[in-house]
């Protein structure tokens, strides 16, 4: 008689298991996220599906001083956007998770950077796996973005052993798995996007990538609150985390890194979506501005530092007489806590009577501006909206403000001010500085702002020129 199969209940947030099943995660807390797993039963010996993947041999300690200085080999894309992201381009035998809601176009920027590197003096395929498309499917939309494919290889596969058969015999120079929630594998009784199916799939490529140097780039969806679907040990397989967002009623797209192993974190690539597919915006800044209003109280231009990266952003506010007995509160783009907070700081440092004001905020575009520097362009756009005065034109403002009102520093501000004064801006808000600091002022005409009643006082004096 067969053994009996342990059933047990996981989490496909963060992987906490259970004997019996919950409606909330006790670990995370996430709600109806568990699901059924069976045990498996082991394998006769020989027949273990991982002995042939791992090494007969036991690994040896090495000392660190043993090795010599070298450099990663990287495969470097036409799109400077997509190198910015991944640290200088891609780096061989490495794993990109690249994760996005549906239809923000994850498959539309990779059969792109195929069609890219299709002209390339190489013989190896580039192979593109799909278990949610067929090869028809996938070959219309190669059309409609005008890539002829001589390189590119499709493969309908969802089985992760045949498929890495597959790989080992093509032996390409990328491969793309869209994507890796289709994947299975036969020796689970569990359904394809299931923690174990996930978890142990992924597995089986990483593997698969570092033994033959092959790059992949594995697709995956969020969940609706943007995290990455599927067990949290997902990403830590991986090597880098890509997130493709953006809101589907405009045509911009971001490409943020989140990990990786190869380069720097919290960078930001910028693409436009047009009907040709997808463009990189090599002057992101201009795009964010190019449709602002000029000499219109409410708005403030900020620069916003991503990554390594400052780009010019418009931030708008709106101050108008409540309707209702509990004033409002709304941000797009900002943390509605903090607005709440620098509400107050206004209310009770700089005298400006809020509290039967609704106080509306806007990050343009689609961009969240987390960072504390915010603080006073924000505090700018709604003195600006609630007193009817226009800032001075072509002024930029930023710096982080307290509890008690006062203005503070914030990093990289001569970074900052190199872009802003590209783009033709020549007048500063930003915090006082030390005398004795070293500041390049890049031909910026300096405002230093030391309190918010300072920032008040302004702005009542001026108006635009």
């Amino acid at each position: 008689m067969a053994a009996k199969q342990k059933v047990f209940y996981i989490c496909q947030d963060c992987g906490y298991q259970s004997a019996q099943w919950y409606g909330r995660c006790p670990d995370c807390q996430g709600w109806n996220r568990f699901v059924e797993e069976r045990e498996q039963a082991p394998q006769a010996p020989g027949k273990n599906r991982r002995s042939q993947t791992q090494s007969p041999k036991h690994p040896q300690a090495v000392s660190l001083h043993e090795f010599s200085p070298v450099e990663f080999p990287r495969i470097s894309f036409p799109w400077g956007e997509v190198n910015r992201v991944l640290g200088g381009g891609l780096t061989l035998g490495s794993v990109v998770l690249l994760a996005g809601q549906p239809g923000i176009g994850k498959s539309t920027l990779l059969l792109q950077l195929f069609g890219q590197l299709d002209s390339k003096q190489d013989t190896r395929p580039l192979l593109y796996v799909s278990g949610e498309e067929s090869n028809q499917q996938i070959n219309v939309r190669a059309q409609r973005l005008g890539i002829k494919g001589q390189r590119i290889s499709l493969l309908g596969e969802t089985n992760v052993v045949r498929l890495v058969e597959q790989i080992r015999t093509l032996s390409p120079e990328i491969v793309i798995i869209d994507s890796v929630q289709t994947l299975f594998h036969p020796d689970l009784s569990s359904v394809p996007g299931s923690v174990s199916q996930v978890r142990e799939s992924t597995d089986h490529l990483v593997r698969c990538a570092k033994e033959m140097d092959i790059p992949f780039f594995l697709v995956g969806h969020v969940t609706k609150e943007g995290s990455v679907a599927g067990p949290m040990t997902l990403e830590h397989l991986v090597d880098t985390v890509l997130v493709f967002e953006g809101d589907q009623s405009q045509n911009y797209r971001l490409l943020r890194s989140s990990k990786n192993r190869f380069g720097p974190t919290d960078e930001v690539g910028v693409f436009e979506m047009v009907s040709e597919g997808l463009q990189e915006v090599k002057n992101p800044s201009e795009l964010f501005l190019r449709e602002r209003a000029q000499n219109v109280p409410g708005t403030v231009v900020f620069p916003l530092l991503e990554g390594t990266r400052p780009l010019l952003i418009e931030v708008q506010a709106l101050a108008t007489d409540s309707s209702y007995g509990v004033p409002m509160r709304n941000a797009v783009g900002f943390d509605k806590n903090r607005l709440t907070m620098l509400l107050a700081v206004l209310e009770k440092r700089a005298g400006l009577h809020l509290s039967g004001q609704d106080v509306y905020v806007n990050v343009v575009g689609g961009i969240k501006a987390s960072e504390p520097a915010a603080d006073l362009a924000v505090c700018a756009a709604v003195i600006s909206s609630y007193t009817g005065k226009t800032l001075p034109d072509k002024t930029v403002v930023f710096g982080e403000i307290g509890l008690t009102g006062e203005v503070r520093s914030v990093q990289q501000a001569s970074l900052r001010l190199r872009e802003v004064q590209k783009l033709g801006f020549t007048r500063g808000l930003l915090p006082s500085l030390p005398a004795k600091a070293s500041f390049d002022h890049h031909g910026i005409e300096m405002m230093e702002i030391s309190s918010i009643d300072m920032l008040l006082s302004l702005l009542s004096m001026n108006t635009s020129s």
